[in-house]
């Protein structure tokens, strides 16, 4: 599972011209699930999520979590963060879990996130044609590998 977390003063999501889901300032979460996921993955990845700490503090240092910044999260599904490029210019999804498998893993990194922060979780939909705004904060970018934890 790797998810890529862009630190943003706002963020949205559209579909078919409407805004689905939207935040202020807070977390946009592009979660893509691999085939060989599990709901431990979902676990790790959620608790890493929920206590990252880079929002500024009073000196500026990076070192503030979103709980204690009141922010939120928008949690978008994309399968192409699992493209391989190593042949030709054509990306390959083949480590992309298909829907029966991928649904239940992001429905329940919804689930976990907002136990973890108490807050509802923005999304968008899974498998939509979906145009996601953002103000990314800094730039704050960060990749995180649920396979890659040492």
């Amino acid at each position: 599972m790797i998810a890529v977390i862009q630190r943003v003063t706002e963020a949205s999501v559209t579909i078919d011209g409407r805004i689905h889901g939207q935040i202020a300032a807070g977390l946009l979460v592009l979660l893509g699930i691999a085939h060989h996921d599990t709901l431990e993955d979902v676990e790790w990845l959620a608790g890493k999520i929920a206590g990252l700490r880079i929002f500024g503090d009073e000196q500026g240092k990076m070192n503030l979590s979103l709980a204690e910044v009141n922010g939120n999260i928008l949690l978008i599904s994309q399968f192409t963060l699992h493209a391989s490029t190593k042949k030709g210019n054509r990306p390959s999804f083949t480590e992309a879990a298909p829907p029966p498998v991928a649904i239940p893993l992001y429905e329940l990194m919804i689930e976990r996130l907002q136990a973890l922060t108490g807050k509802k979780i923005q999304t968008g939909i899974f498998g939509a044609d979906m145009k996601v705004r953002l103000l990314n904060d800094g730039p704050v970018t960060i990749i995180i590998d649920s396979k890659n934890r040492k």
